[in-house]
């Protein structure tokens, strides 16, 4: 891969990059299996930005510009990456940095991972926000084909480039550097879950760590910042819902195969923003203390005499956002209801069973998915955010 001055392609706007090293090779990591690739079932602590001295000087790094107008940002893995002027266009591995860039008020973005995983019907809880990504392409399909990047021909690729690479069978290095050199950069960190083992020799970042530097890339710190700001009041609003620890119920996380499920994949709460909603609620993991081993870990489906074993006070069920409150309880809570060992388990008794929130959250889905789980778990009737402000803040009003 050369590293020199040069433009990545003879397009005048085109982001070039400078890569720090690339954490290439590992073992191959899933999320739910082949099921779930295909769609067909289909943190705590969250900082609003890193210590004062990181912050101050990656801000000198990022904001510093060039008389062209040239600007770097720096994340790890990719290191610094060097733009001559904003992107235009993009590609996000996911709806987590998806969602980033529509609080930013970009356009969405050309392709994510998979769009049935992006789950944009979250926005019709805000007034003034909605996506159409109808002419949206994934990038996962039985497969991830180079060409359909040179395709999508976008400015940047909001990607960790090590998820190409160990994600499943077909990346090379080399394919990496060629997509960087002749269609646009990568830039990206796997921060939804931190459960993979290539992972584990670089940092992760928080939601908001990430949406900072996302910022930063298309020169929107001041929607970043209005958004920490929002961010923190809402941190607190959350804090003051929770009841004590005594108080709150035992909560099971399964990810249910099929809408008549016998068998699910265990996700013990972790870090990651794909648990920020569960562990700023602070959650109560029916799981974490009984014999039974996190699916990252173990890639084995747990069955229901299992899940009794546990019995947990409240169901949370992923794998089911692409349903409605309504598809899902006339479904998936109808046949467990209707199942001789589903229907012995006290969440299935007392009604407790819900969708748990997509594995992605953005600084906007995060605030739907844990006004909604807050009221799933705690009856919290209260509104956590302000809806309006959030749309003014991605219109730029603010």
């Amino acid at each position: 891969m050369k590293r020199d001055d040069t433009t990545a392609s003879s397009v005048g706007r085109r982001a070039y990059l400078k890569y720090g090293a690339l954490l290439g090779g590992g073992l191959l990591a899933g999320c739910t299996g082949n099921a779930s690739e295909s769609g067909s079932n289909t943190t705590t602590g969250d900082a609003a930005s890193t210590t004062a001295a990181t912050t101050e000087a990656e801000t000198e790094t990022s904001e510093s510009q060039s008389e062209s107008g040239s600007y770097s940002v720096s994340m790890e893995p990719v290191g610094e990456v060097t733009f001559e002027s904003v992107p235009e266009t993009w590609v996000a591995n996911n709806g987590s940095w998806a969602d980033m860039g529509i609080a930013l008020g970009l356009e969405p973005p050309k392709g994510v991972w998979l769009t049935n995983r992006y789950h944009t019907q979250y926005y019709d809880e805000i007034d003034g926000v909605s996506v159409d990504k109808s002419d949206m392409v994934s990038l996962y399909q039985d497969g991830v084909s180079k060409e359909l990047f040179y395709e999508l021909d976008a400015d940047v690729h909001v990607i960790d480039p090590n998820f190409l690479l160990n994600r499943f069978k077909g990346w090379e290095q080399a394919d990496v550097d060629e997509i960087a050199e002749q269609v646009g950069p990568f830039f990206g960190n796997c921060i939804y879950a931190q459960h993979y083992p290539w992972h584990e020799d670089y940092r992760y970042y928080t939601l908001y760590e990430g949406f900072e530097k996302l910022a930063q890339v298309f020169q929107r710190t001041d929607r970043y910042e209005a958004f920490a700001t929002l961010h923190e009041e809402f941190q607190s609003n959350v804090e003051s819902v929770v009841p004590g620890e005594s108080e709150r119920p035992s909560v099971a996380v399964l990810w249910g195969v099929g809408d008549e499920p016998e068998e699910f994949y265990p996700y013990i709460v972790g870090e990651g923003t794909g648990f920020k909603h569960l562990t700023d609620l602070g959650v109560k993991d029916a799981l974490a203390n009984s014999d039974v081993k996190d699916f990252h870990g173990s890639r084995a489906a747990i069955d229901l005499e299992t899940v009794l074993e546990v019995d947990p006070e409240v169901l949370m069920l992923r794998g089911y956002e692409s349903k409605s409150r309504e598809e899902f309880q006339s479904t998936v809570v109808e046949s467990l209801k209707n199942h001789e060992t589903a229907s012995a388990l006290t969440a299935v008794e007392n009604g407790d069973v819900y969708r748990a929130g997509g594995l992605y959250q953005g600084p906007i889905t995060n605030l739907v998915l844990t006004q909604r789980t807050a009221k799933q778990l705690y009856g919290v009737e209260e509104s956590l955010y302000d809806g309006k402000r959030v749309a003014d803040i991605v219109a730029g009003e603010f």
